[in-house]
């Protein structure tokens, strides 16, 4: 175990206290979810074995995307999501290209690299596809985690975050239990599920995770709404010069499958998909991951996004406005699917 500083605040038990950790998550993402797990697998072992975790979901919304005020914890750990300078929060993992909101936060980040405390604590590597496995490459090769058990759930965090399906067939069709718990974790609407799921990813199968009751009662009408998910996207996209465009903003959908666009136009490139929810309006912007297009002709999507105020990764970003501010929306993905049709590069 690590001999990090102990102080009444944040004592163990054998000390009479209890430290109480919070950790916040991408919200409504596998990856988000499977690395809050692995995080707490990760600092029960290798930290401090009797923490209490409690769990906090953080969404990309237009406007501030943390409050200081959730920082409660102890210790107060972010996974698979932005930077946050707050001098509360005292763990971050993240892959995201567009991992900071401001220069102000990346110079933050890079004062902490030259403290070897604060270093111990923060990591950032965008060439890992999942937080999920670079978490893990961390916890192995910095603390001495032992990851073997947990192989199969970083195997599918890979698989899921970094769309690395054999077809668009297995990614749209769900076989596998990891798809259908994709499926009720993008879907939910009760805040409670994913904290109560989360513990769960790292102490049983995903088969037995989606066997359990709480989970298994969600799934038959999520997998019905995503058949009508994919008749709706059939009857709103076009495909031209290599991209795709949708428009879904007047169904207010919590979430749906990304890959369907591919799935129903599998020569295409490109996707650009505005939809609503109770809390945004989205312009989702990926690329085709079985292209036959070449790497090197491919444009960097979290770079377009980042002019809206939006990110991500090189072939898959969004751009998050106001539920009430749809036209900007809508002006914004017109713009990019220009300029995505004006680059095909299978042309």
């Amino acid at each position: 175990m690590l001999n990090f500083p102990v102080s009444p605040a944040n004592a163990s038990t054998t000390g009479g206290f209890t430290l109480r950790v919070r950790v916040f998550y991408h919200d409504k993402c596998f990856d988000g979810a499977c690395s809050a797990s692995l995080f707490t697998r990760f600092h029960r072992e290798c930290v401090n074995p009797d923490a209490t975790y409690e769990y906090h979901g953080l969404v990309h919304r237009a406007g501030a995307l943390f409050d200081e005020s959730e920082f409660t914890g102890d210790e107060n750990a972010i996974v698979d999501f932005k930077y946050s300078a707050s001098p509360r929060v005292t763990w971050w993992f993240d892959h995201h290209q567009s991992a900071f909101l401001t220069r102000q936060d990346q110079d933050d980040f890079k004062a902490c690299q030259q403290d070897p405390a604060c270093a111990r604590r923060k990591f950032f590597d965008p060439t890992y596809t999942s937080c999920t496995s670079f978490l893990a490459h961390i916890g192995a090769t910095k603390f001495g985690f032992n990851t073997k058990p947990l192989a199969d759930l970083i195997y599918w965090a890979d698989m899921v975050d970094g769309a690395k399906y054999e077809s668009p067939e297995a990614a749209v069709e769900m076989a596998a239990p990891a798809m259908k718990l994709t499926l009720i974790i993008e879907s939910t609407q009760d805040p409670k599920f994913i904290p109560r799921l989360i513990p769960l990813l790292t102490e049983m199968p995903l088969g037995e995770v989606l066997q359990q009751p709480f989970v298994a009662e969600l799934l038959p009408p999520l997998l019905e709404r995503h058949q009508e998910a994919i008749e709706l996207i059939k009857s709103r996209s076009e495909e031209k010069d290599g991209t795709i465009f949708f428009d879904i903003t007047d169904r207010q959908l919590e979430g749906y499958n990304k890959f369907i666009p591919y799935y129903l136009h599998p020569q295409a490139t490109y996707s650009i998909g505005l939809s609503k929810s109770s809390f945004r309006t989205k312009v989702s912007v990926g690329s085709n991951p079985w292209t036959k297009a070449d790497p090197e002709k491919m444009v960097n999507l979290a770079q377009i996004c980042e002019r809206y105020g939006g990110g991500g990764h090189a072939r898959v970003g969004a751009i998050s406005f106001p539920p009430d501010r749809a036209d900007e929306a809508r002006v914004a993905a017109a713009e990019i699917v220009a300029e995505l049709r004006s680059k095909n590069p299978l042309a």
